[in-house]
């Protein structure tokens, strides 16, 4: 037969609904703290409680110190007390002995009674939160226990309390106390006093799980919810596709003759619920989310910039059906879709799009095209305007019309985005790679500019460069961002190591001198009388001419010509003559022709040479040139300075 010790504790599990395990933790732990309170022992002491389930015995055993002698009975225990429990104690260990008061239960129950109610409720709490947040997102059912102006407090399992605020309530249901509802456990919450549960019928989730508790098909996962857009207690849109083939997935939704959706009519208080079936195209999906409307077309702009965009044409008197009741049907259309919808009547968008083709130089190629089709769309328009009737012929002209202007519109504004996309690309690829690892706080500009370029997306030193390759009137657009913020950015840029251009060090001082520019470049020559180069400029070597003594006429022709430019190029014999000292070389080494090494594909004749004499001289022409060695390349540099008739100062460079 049990003890009454039994048949409380039976009753303290079933009342709390709580693990045996759980119960007599607690209990163990409050018999623990009644004993150090009756015998007041430290906290540091080690003590437990044991309790038979069976006879209701409650056993303690507190560590202890191993002494000689006695002197105090709760931290103290005699050596031979001590081995009846080990046989291996010594003096000055420790010990865990049996240390139950006399007379210790009736004690301990009035003392450990409120830490035991107390321990009970958090474990009751705890249990209360592991259980609903395995429940999150599911249904559960409640009775109502209160309604006020904040919400309504339903009853759950397992004693605990949940909160449906009035936001997540449907619009025009009316609830009454003791009325057993169903909602989505929406929010789980941990408070001091418990479990803080949020509850909901609004959320288009608690629609999703009431269709999952209908139609076995989406449970079984052989139709997929797409997705759900609803406005709660007047009309939800839901998009489903079959995953398994020869399912139709409306019909299962739907039931036979609408039993299934009906269930779910009611539950949500008479909200009016379409079930469409889900398409990859975006064209069909959208047409098939406007229902019940009919469409006429659906044209795409992926490419527009923020939400993508969809036109859509429908017929005159399917107008306000597509748009719906302070638009509503479009409105749930285009959460269901994601696309941003814009609805027009046929008329209309034949009108807007004679009107452009008319007076917008963007549609000019369409005009062309379409000169056969416009006088008769202007005829239907003005028959329209005036109030006869259009015959279906003419409204299935002008919706080939509009069809044709629409899709032609989207190409060309696709081709100029992929042409924009493409430049983009070749742009970024001229920037080094290094340049998109570098954030843009670290180019060195004011806070203040940093904050303005990484509000409005350049997060890195390459996003700001792409932009100002492109173009720089959104930068300059920005608030706060001027032609000298401008300035101060692209200095920025230019100092970076990738962005900083080599400057040759000379080796020693310039040497600057002055000298009359060769013209021979200018010199035509008459092809009969071409004679290789190589046999007259022996003479001319020997003859001590040069570079700055050679003159010409006014040439008559441009059929061949050697300048000046390509002799110095053709030089290979200066770099031989310079020793390896790293001194400044000899100007007369610096222009000593070396015939044999020569490569000039013009000739010059002797006879041409000496009637030069004869023509008018042209004005001889001087320069500058700085002479110059480059240690890195072991190469000479010439740097040149001419002035041509009257304008600036040229620089040229000669190796």
């Amino acid at each position: 037969m049990k003890n009454e010790f039994v048949l409380a504790f039976n009753e303290v599990l079933e009342e709390k609904q709580l693990p045996k395990e759980v119960i007599v933790a607690a209990l163990e732990a409050a018999l623990a703290s009644a004993y150090r309170k009756s015998e007041n022992a430290s906290s540091a002491q080690h003590v437990e409680a044991k309790v038979d389930l069976q006879t209701g015995q409650v056993v303690i055993y507190a560590e202890k110190e191993i002494v000689e002698t006695v002197q105090d009975t709760r931290t103290e225990v005699s050596l031979e007390d001590a081995r009846k429990v080990d046989p291996n104690a010594k003096i000055g260990g420790m010990v865990i002995v049996e240390s139950t008061p006399k007379d210790f239960g009736r004690v301990a129950a009035q003392t450990a009674r409120q830490v035991i109610q107390q321990r009970i409720r958090e474990a009751e709490r705890d249990a209360q939160l592991a259980h609903y947040r395995r429940q999150l997102g599911e249904i559960v059912s409640g009775m109502i226990q209160a309604i006020n102006q904040q919400g309504l407090t339903l009853g759950l399992e397992m004693k605990a309390e949940g909160f449906m605020p009035r936001k997540e309530m449907i619009p025009g249901e009316h609830y009454r106390v003791h009325e057993r509802i169903r909602a989505l456990l929406l929010e789980v919450k941990e408070n001091n006093k418990g479990p803080q549960i949020i509850l909901s019928r609004a959320h288009r989730n608690f629609l999703r799980r009431l269709l999952e508790n209908e139609v076995p098909e989406i449970y079984h996962g052989m139709i997929e919810i797409r997705s759900i857009a609803r406005e709660p207690g007047q009309r939800s849109k839901v998009a489903v596709s079959a995953l398994q083939a020869g399912v139709d997935p409306v019909g299962a939704c739907v039931g036979m003759r609408g039993m299934r959706i009906q269930a779910i009519v009611r539950e949500l208080n008479d909200e009016k619920i379409d079930v469409i079936e889900w398409n990859p195209d975006p064209a069909i999906y959208i047409s098939k989310a406007l229902s019940p409307a009919r469409v006429t077309g659906v044209y795409l702009n992926e490419r527009s910039k923020g939400t993508k965009t969809a036109t859509v044409v429908v017929p005159e008197d399917q107008l306000s059906l597509a748009i719906g009741r302070d638009g509503q049907n479009a409105r749930l259309a285009a959460r269901l879709t994601s696309w941003k919808i814009d609805i027009k009547s046929l008329p209309e968008a034949a009108s807007e799009a004679l009107h452009k083709l008319q007076n917008d130089p963007e549609y000019a190629a369409f005009v062309e095209l379409e000169k056969d089709t416009l006088p008769q769309i202007e005829h239907i328009m003005a028959k329209k305007a005036e109030g006869r009737p259009v015959t279906p012929e003419e409204y299935q002209l002008m919706s080939q019309f509009v069809d044709r202007i629409e899709r032609g519109v989207l190409r060309q504004k696709s081709g100029e985005i992929y042409a924009e996309e493409e430049r983009q690309r070749i742009e970024a690829a001229n920037i080094p790679d290094e340049a998109f690892d570098i954030p843009l706080e670290d180019l060195g500009l004011p806070v203040r500019y940093t904050n303005l370029l990484s509000g409005a997306g350049y997060l890195s030193v390459g996003d700001l460069m792409l932009q100002l390759k492109m173009d720089q009137n959104p930068i300059l657009k920005l608030e706060g961002i001027g032609p000298k913020a401008m300035a101060v950015i692209e200095e920025a840029l230019g100092k970076l190591p990738f962005n900083a251009q080599p400057q040759e060090e000379p080796e020693g001082e310039a040497v600057e001198v002055s000298v009359t520019e060769p013209t021979i470049s200018e010199t035509t020559i008459e092809e009969t009388n071409v004679t290789p180069i190589e046999e007259n400029l022996p003479q001319v070597m020997e003859e001590g001419i040069q570079p700055e003594m050679i003159t010409e006429a006014e040439p008559e022709s441009m059929e061949s010509a050697v300048t000046t430019d390509e002799i110095f190029q053709a030089e290979e014999g200066l770099e031989e003559t310079r020793e390896e000292s790293e001194l400044e070389p000899p100007l007369e080494d610096l222009f000593k022709w070396s015939p044999e090494k020569m490569d000039i594909e013009t000739a010059v004749t002797e006879d041409d040479i000496e009637s030069e004499g004869d023509k008018k001289k042209k004005k001889k022409k001087k320069k500058f040139i700085a002479v110059e060695f480059d240690p890195d390349r072991e190469t000479t540099i010439v740097k040149k300075k001419r002035k041509r008739d009257g304008e600036a100062w040229e620089d040229d460079w000669d190796v």
